[in-house]
């Protein structure tokens, strides 16, 4: 993927409002790329800093481990401080902190 798409991505990724969470597919569906949600993971194991990567969860809801299995207890933190709650098994309920505003 060229930088160009991940700079793309991290824009989406800069406008998702706290307490708010997308998928990597609602991202990549955005960008005009329906298949790509993994490429949009991939620009999120390089995503800067400053940006609110935790905000960004799989197709479930879930949290997803990727490389870095030690960012979820972080990520999960994270989104709690934000308000966001987790259902029994793990995961965001979409319904309640989906954000489709994208």
């Amino acid at each position: 993927m060229s930088s160009g798409f991940y700079e793309r991505v991290y824009e989406v990724v800069a406008r998702i409002p706290r307490g708010k969470v997308v998928t990597y597919g609602q991202i990549a569906r955005h960008l005009g790329m329906p298949q790509g949600a993994r490429a949009v993971g991939w620009a999120m194991r390089q995503c800067p800093g400053r940006l609110p990567w935790h905000r960004v969860v799989n197709a479930q809801g879930g949290l997803s481990k990727g490389a870095h299995p030690e960012y979820c207890p972080l990520q999960r933190s994270l989104l709690e401080e934000e308000g966001v709650s987790f259902l029994a098994d793990g995961r965001v309920d979409l319904g309640i902190f989906g954000w489709d505003g994208i």
